[in-house]
């Protein structure tokens, strides 16, 4: 079939809406998981060895998985294992990418806070400051600098696989896209790469920008 401006038009309308879904579901991700790592990689480097141990257990089982096994996971187990109700196919993605990628940015901030040398927050006490105020003056901005450009990679990485919704019928693009190919329409799945080069792009100015505006750090 050929490409004609109204089916064009229409295909582009089309991919928007299922654009629109894959941004929501990279916004959710990246606003709930970027605290609940903090937190977890704080449970991971905490001096309470059980809590320690069953944390660090926790992120290994949920980074050796994938991604997609976890969607199935949370969408299908807790209906036929525990017969409870089941949770919306948009919802079930949410969580499984917030606790994937909460895992995934622990580790990044652990590196971090853990490359900061321990006479930073010596000085800190000397100048008596509270544990809290030497994190979040002293040090937070310093793990910030250093976990950038790691932490863009984890995030540019988010941008694709909001594709994985797709395994439980959520329509983001991709999924947008192939139903097309149901037409004999093979172009729309190309096609969608503009709308992903496009968001990348965004993104990588984006955390260039960060990272020039953090320069002054030199540490």
């Amino acid at each position: 079939m050929s490409i004609t401006w109204p089916l064009f038009i229409q295909v582009t309308l089309r991919l928007l809406e299922g654009f629109e879904t894959t941004c929501l579901i990279f916004a959710l991700t990246l606003v709930l998981a970027l605290p609940l790592g903090l937190v977890i990689s704080f449970g991971s480097m905490s001096k309470f060895k059980p809590l320690a141990y069953i944390t660090k257990v926790f992120v290994w089982i949920i980074r050796g998985v994938p991604l997609m096994l976890q969607i199935f996971v949370v969408f299908y187990v807790p209906r036929l294992i525990w017969d409870l109700p089941a949770f919306s196919r948009f919802n079930a993605v949410i969580l499984a990418f917030v606790i994937n990628y909460a895992c995934y940015f622990s580790e990044i901030y652990r590196g971090g806070i853990e490359s900061i040398s321990k006479g930073q927050y010596e000085a800190g006490q000397v100048l008596g400051m509270t544990k809290t105020q030497i994190f979040f003056k002293v040090i937070l901005m310093q793990v910030v600098k250093r976990i950038i450009p790691p932490m863009s990679n984890e995030i540019i990485t988010l941008v694709k696989d909001t594709a994985l919704a797709r395994v439980i019928m959520v329509a983001e693009i991709l999924k947008v896209a192939e139903e097309y190919a149901g037409y004999a329409l093979i172009w729309p799945l190309f096609y969608t790469a503009v709308y992903y080069l496009a968001f990348v792009g965004i993104l990588t100015l984006l955390f260039g920008f960060f990272e020039r505006k953090l320069s002054y750090y030199k540490v």
